[in-house]
C-alpha cells in the first residue's frame, strides 16, 4: 500500500511510542465517568471543591502555546475544550510526555483519555484541565478537517460518494450526521412503542423463502448448498405473519430487512427496512384511523411537532388525511376515466399520456405506471389512496360494495409511497385464483409477478379471521421526519458501485 507523506508521518510516530514504551492501542479498560455535555449542563460556577472527571474521544484541535495547550475533545455526546499544561501531566523532572509525545506524536484525530477537573476559563468556556493524560488509540489516516482562509472552505468531507463509503469519517467531521441517525432511532423506537402499547406482538419470520411472496417485486436469488436448492431474500414478510394470524395470534408485526433485486436512486435501495402489522377483526377503514394516529405521535416524538420541512414542503402529519380512490385520482389530474376501461384502452391512454408501456403489462400494472407517472408525485401532504382494481391487488379483500376494486390503500407522502395496507384477503378459492392470475402474468413476461405459494393457500384453508395489515418503509419514514431529500442520507451503509480501484 503506498503511503501519503501524512500517512507515513503518523506510522513513524506510531513507531516512536512503542519505542518508548507507550502501547498506542491499550487492551485496558479506560475508566470514564462522563460525557461532555453533561458535564456542561450540570457545571455550576462558584462550587467547590471542583468536579473530577475521567473522560476520552477524538482530539479534534489543538492549539500549543509553550508550556500549556487547548484541545477540544469529541465524544460520543459532543465536544469540550480540554486544558493541557506541561507540568500538570508531567510533574516529575521527565517532561518527555508532553514535550514530545503530546507536542510531536499524537495528531488531531488520535483518541486520548483525560483526568481532572471542571472549570471555566476567563473566556467563559467550560473547560477540563488536564492532570494526567493517556494515549487510547492511534489515528494513521489524518481527518478531512475544514479549513477557511479568505472565506473559503478547503477540506470539506463533503462529496456524496465519499460521504457514504466512509461513513465512519463522515459521522467524526460533518455536523448533524448523527443527529440524523438518532432521530431515526426514535422513529424506530416510538413506532416500536406505539404497537407495544396497543398490545401487538412482535415476532420475527424468515429472511431465505423457498418462495418470494408477499409482494411484486423482482428477489434476490442465492442457493443452499447442504440442500441444494435455490432461495430467495425475501420482498415482505407478509405471508408469514398471516400465517401466525391463523395460528391465533390477536396482532402481530415485524421490523426487519426486506430485499428486492430492483432499480436504486434516491428513494430506491436494494436492502430497505420495512414495518408490518397485521390485525385479526379489522378491516382497512380502521388501518387508516390507526396509521394517522401513529404516524403524528412518531412525528411530536420525534421533531416535537406534527409539521416537518421537507425540501420546499412543509407537510402536516396531523390528522385527518384525505382519501382519494386511485381511478378517481387519475380522472382528477389526467381527466382520463379508467373505470371499465378494457386493456387496450388502457395502454392508449398510457401512451397518450407519455407513459411507456410493453406488451407484459396487464390491466394492473398499465394503471400503477399510469397512476405513478401522473399522480403519485403531486400528493405532498399525507394521502391515502383508496380502492385499488383487483388486478392491482392479488392479496387484497373485494371491496365489499364496489364490483372490480379491493379494499386496499396506499398512503402517499411528499410525492411518494410511504405505506401499502389491506383488508386481506382470507377466502382460500379466491386467493389461489389470483396466484393463478400472477402466474399468467409471469408467463407472459411480468418478472414482478407474484408466486404462487401453495402452502400459504393451505394456512388459509384451516381459516384466518378477517384482518387488516400494513407495511410502512421505515427508510422513506425517517427521511421525511428528518427531512433529507435521499435515501441514502437515512442509511449508515447505502449500497454503492465497487470502489475504483485507479
Amino acid at each position: 500500500m503506498e503511503l501519503n507523506d501524512q500517512e507515513q508521518f503518523r506510522r513513524d510516530s506510531l513507531n516512536e511510542l512503542r519505542a518508548m514504551g507507550i502501547d498506542p492501542y491499550p487492551a485496558a479498560m479506560y475508566p470514564t465517568d462522563a460525557f461532555s455535555d453533561e458535564i456542561k449542563e450540570n457545571f455550576q460556577d462558584g462550587v467547590e471543591p471542583l468536579r473530577k472527571v475521567c473522560i476520552a474521544g477524538r482530539m479534534m484541535s489543538r492549539r500549543i502555546m509553550g508550556k500549556a495547550s487547548f484541545v477540544e475533545l469529541q465524544d460520543s455526546k459532543g465536544r469540550i475544550q480540554v486544558y493541557i499544561t506541561r507540568d500538570d501531566i508531567c510533574p516529575d523532572e521527565d517532561k518527555e510526555m508532553y514535550n514530545k509525545v503530546f507536542k510531536k506524536l499524537l495528531d488531531i484525530g488520535d483518541f486520548i483519555g483525560i483526568e481532572g477537573f471542571v472549570f471555566r476559563t476567563q473566556m467563559g468556556e467550560i473547560t477540563v484541565h488536564a492532570q494526567k493524560l493517556t494515549v487510547l488509540a492511534k489515528s494513521l489516516r489524518p481527518l478531512p478537517i475544514v479549513k477557511y482562509k479568505d472565506g473559503v472552505a478547503y477540506d470539506k468531507f463533503d462529496d456524496p460518494d465519499l460521504r457514504y463509503r466512509q461513513r465512519y469519517v463522515d459521522l467524526v467531521v460533518n455536523d448533524g450526521i448523527k443527529e440524523t441517525f438518532l432521530k431515526r432511532t426514535t422513529v424506530i423506537k416510538t413506532l416500536r412503542k406505539v404497537l407495544d402499547d396497543a398490545g401487538y406482538t412482535e415476532v420475527e419470520t424468515p429472511i431465505l423463502q423457498s418462495i418470494p411472496g408477499g409482494a411484486s417485486a423482482r428477489p434476490f436469488i442465492t442457493h443452499h448448498n447442504t440442500l441444494d436448492i435455490d432461495l430467495y431474500c425475501r420482498i415482505a414478510t407478509e405471508l408469514y405473519l398471516q400465517r401466525l394470524i391463523v395460528g391465533g395470534f390477536g396482532g402481530v408485526y415485524e421490523i426487519g430487512k426486506n430485499f428486492r433485486n430492483e432499480g436504486m436512486d434516491r428513494t430506491h435501495n436494494p436492502e430497505f427496512t420495512c414495518m408490518e402489522l397485521y390485525v385479526a377483526y379489522k378491516d382497512y377503514n380502521w388501518m387508516m384511523d390507526f396509521t394517522e394516529q401513529l404516524l403524528e405521535k412518531i412525528a411530536i416524538a420525534t421533531n416535537g411537532t406534527t409539521k416537518v420541512k421537507v425540501g420546499d414542503n412543509e407537510i402536516d402529519f396531523k390528522a385527518p388525511y384525505r382519501r382519494l380512490p386511485i381511478l378517481e385520482a387519475i380522472k382528477e389530474k389526467t381527466g382520463y376515466d379508467l373505470e371499465g376501461m378494457s386493456e387496450d384502452e388502457m395502454r392508449e391512454v398510457a401512451k397518450k399520456c407519455g407513459v411507456e408501456v410493453d406488451p407484459s403489462m396487464g390491466k394492473g400494472k398499465l394503471i400503477d405506471e399510469i397512476f405513478g407517472e401522473t399522480c403519485e408525485g403531486t400528493f405532498i401532504q399525507p394521502t391515502f389512496i383508496i380502492d385499488y382494481p383487483v388486478e392491482m391487488s392479488p392479496l387484497t379483500k373485494m371491496h365489499r360494495s364496489k364490483a372490480g376494486l379491493t379494499e386496499r390503500f396506499e398512503l402517499m407522502v411528499n410525492g411518494k409511497e410511504l405505506a401499502n395496507a389491506y383488508s386481506e384477503l382470507n377466502d382460500p378459492i379466491d386467493q389461489y385464483e389470483r396466484f393463478q392470475d400472477q402466474l399468467r402474468l409471469s408467463q407472459k413476461g411480468d418478472d414482478e409477478a407474484m408466486f404462487i405459494d401453495q402452502d400459504f393457500v393451505r394456512a388459509l384453508e384451516y381459516g384466518m379471521p378477517p384482518t387488516s395489515g400494513i407495511g410502512i418503509g421505515i427508510d422513506r419514514l425517517v427521511m421525511l421526519m428528518t427531512g433529507q431529500l435521499t435515501i441514502q442520507e437515512v442509511l449508515f451503509f447505502p449500497q454503492m458501485k465497487p470502489e475504483s480501484k485507479d
